[in-house]
């Protein structure tokens, strides 16, 4: 089996699937380093998996999700600064096998787990 990652974002304050939310993911080698981002689809998800099983590796990751910039361009009524802008989540991986890390996101708060 190879492994493989995907997420998807879910507005849980419009009851909806987070479109057009933009997504890295880093990896830690002996530094960080930028393996590439994604755009949320209409679905809340990424068109392909955030790292495919050719680029799979066991190791310590960050999915860094631009929640602020999402919450602007839907209209979200701002503070200054933004209570929630940049959420960075770190989890590992330790075996080949698909993970899958979603956000439940809202103006105040937001929550992970591991998914299937």
């Amino acid at each position: 089996m190879t492994g493989y990652l995907t997420t998807h974002v879910l507005d849980t304050a419009r009851g909806r699937p987070a479109e057009g939310l933009r997504i890295e993911l880093f990896r830690l080698d002996d530094e960080w380093r930028l393996l590439g981002g994604r755009v949320t689809n209409a679905d809340g998800r990424t068109d392909s998996p955030i790292l495919p099983a050719a680029d799979f590796e066991t190791g310590t990751y960050e999915l860094v999700f631009h929640a602020g910039a999402y919450l602007d361009a839907i209209g979200t009524p701002s503070e200054s600064p933004r209570f929630l802008d940049v959420i960075p989540i770190r989890f590992g991986m330790s075996e080949a096998a698909h993970y899958h890390v979603p956000l439940l996101l809202s103006p105040f708060g937001y929550s992970t787990y591991r998914g299937s």
